[in-house]
């Protein structure tokens, strides 16, 4: 890849760094390592003033997981979650955090941020009683709701709460967009460059972040939407992937007996530009970024590229909301409620 390449060019809906981050590959302006925290994957990103992302100066760190839904692997994100907010929070003996849940609790993929706040640990009233214990900080929560529903920019709303009550730091969480089905409802992103509500929908509001309130912000995001582009796409390269996998294994006699169970996306298999181009002719010839190009343009005219979230994302925003509340609480207050 181009170390020069501007990725702001592209129409693929993504909130993100990691999507634009390979392993192999640098990009100007950016760092980025990668580590196992009991058995979670944890990508750190710092993003210098300038850098190829075209994303805010700031670190990016993103935790991939598999199954939230299994009681023992949600511990181990919790516990991972909660180490990584501690190091970015530093919550001193009197400071006082406002934990602020962005979404709309009536559209289900959008909900998670009035989810998680429902379940926040609040104590500011009992601060102002002097009724608070020792184990606990000075938090206050709540959800402003959306600008279709309030017709007030929700930068404007926080920045209100902010000047009026005065905390010592922001905590947004929201859900995201992502360019990658693999990482749908699989993934939390945490930043200390604050956020854009909506700007992975393309709906860009106003920045909610240290510039703008005069406050560390940092924001909790987890991808629960893809556009229709990035499913034909991922598709696309599923069919290039699962024809390499065949030419490789389906003669191999100890594939026999599991070959049609086997996730072929976990193997290492080379695929092959000209493989590509047998299956699909000039389209197998297009580079990622030339394929993603081309379906939007088909797609975008003609009103299709819809934003798509998965049929069980009911079940899972609330393992989700609960993963990113108990992980704040813990961050924050002297307590282990993941137990």
């Amino acid at each position: 890849m181009d170390k020069d390449v501007d990725l702001s060019k592209y129409q693929i809906r993504t909130d993100l760094a990691i999507d634009y981050v390979e392993d192999e590959v640098e990009l100007n302006g950016v760092k980025h390592k990668t580590e196992i925290i009991d058995g979670i994957k944890v990508t750190n990103v710092e993003l210098e003033e300038v850098n190829a992302l075209n994303k805010k100066k700031g670190k990016y760190i993103t935790l991939e997981f598999d199954d939230v839904t299994d009681n023992s692997n949600r511990k181990k994100i919790i516990k991972t979650l909660t180490f990584v907010l501690k190091k970015l929070i530093h919550p001193k003996k009197n400071s006082f955090g406002l934990i602020v849940g962005l979404g709309n609790d009536k559209s289900t993929p959008d909900s998670l941020g009035p989810l998680v706040v429902n379940n926040i640990i609040v104590t500011n009233h009992l601060y102002l009683l002097n009724e608070l214990s020792n184990n606990y900080k000075r938090v206050a929560a709540f959800s402003p709701g959306v600008m279709g529903e309030t017709g007030i920019e929700t930068s404007d709303i926080i920045k209100g709460v902010v000047n009026n009550i005065n905390p010592s730091y922001l905590i947004v969480i929201d859900s995201l967009a992502s360019k990658s089905i693999e990482r749908l409802n699989k993934t939390i992103q945490i930043t200390d460059t604050g956020i854009h509500p909506g700007s992975g929908i393309g709906n860009k509001r106003k920045e909610i972040s240290i510039d703008t309130l005069g406050i560390p912000v940092i924001a909790i995001g987890v991808p629960t939407v893809v556009d229709a582009t990035v499913i034909v796409s991922d598709t696309i390269n599923f069919i290039y992937k699962n024809y390499a996998f065949n030419k490789e294994y389906m003669n191999d006699p100890k594939s026999k007996l599991t070959f049609n169970n086997v996730n072929y996306l976990n193997k290492k298999v080379k695929v092959d530009s000209l493989d590509k181009e047998k299956l699909l002719g000039l389209v197998g010839t297009l580079s990622e970024e030339e394929l993603q190009t081309l379906i939007y343009e088909v797609l975008n005219p003609i009103g299709y590229n819809l934003m798509v979230t998965p049929k069980e994302i009911d079940f899972v925003i609330q393992k989700l909301s609960e993963i990113v509340s108990v992980s704040i609480n813990n961050s924050i207050h002297n307590i282990d409620k993941s137990k």
